[in-house]
């Protein structure tokens, strides 16, 4: 596998592919919610992803049409992990530099230093065009985990 540090944090149930939200917070939510069904997180952690977009702002917008949203490492993380939503119109997060956003990524961590090594992957993932771009195009979730 390319990325295989990438697919291992993709659990079961973890993408979703063409989904409909009516605004960023929407967004976030639905990133949390696959966080919870991949069996990563508590349902409760969604609402605290969603409470750090609300008090932060759109940080959370890390480069052109891609966010990745999350909480802090606490009792409500089961398991580090990823989930992605691609968005199937994209939505304003208020990030002027980088919005519209398209790909909304869900992340969890067990604590503040055991997943550094995966977000360095994702970095290094999310700088290729191509691979962005196929992202972007897949065609549902199982053709998107064979990217990774």
């Amino acid at each position: 596998m390319r990325f295989a540090n990438l697919a291992a944090a993709f659990g079961e149930n973890s993408i979703q592919v063409g989904a409909l939200a009516l605004d960023r917070s929407h967004a976030v939510q639905l990133a949390g919610d696959l966080l919870v069904a991949s069996g990563r997180v508590h349902p409760d952690y969604t609402q605290e992803m969603i409470d750090v977009l609300d008090s932060h702002g759109p940080y959370i917008v890390i480069a052109p049409g891609i966010a990745l949203a999350h909480s802090k490492p606490s009792n409500l993380v089961l398991e580090t992990g990823m989930s992605l939503v691609v968005l199937a119109e994209p939505i304003e997060f208020g990030n002027k530099a980088n919005d519209p956003v398209r790909l909304v990524f869900g992340f969890c961590a067990v604590d503040h230093d055991s997943h550094l090594g995966l977000l360095q992957d994702l970095a290094i993932a999310l700088s290729e065009e191509s691979f962005v771009n196929s992202l972007l195009n897949a065609r549902d979730s199982e053709h998107l985990r064979s990217l990774l």
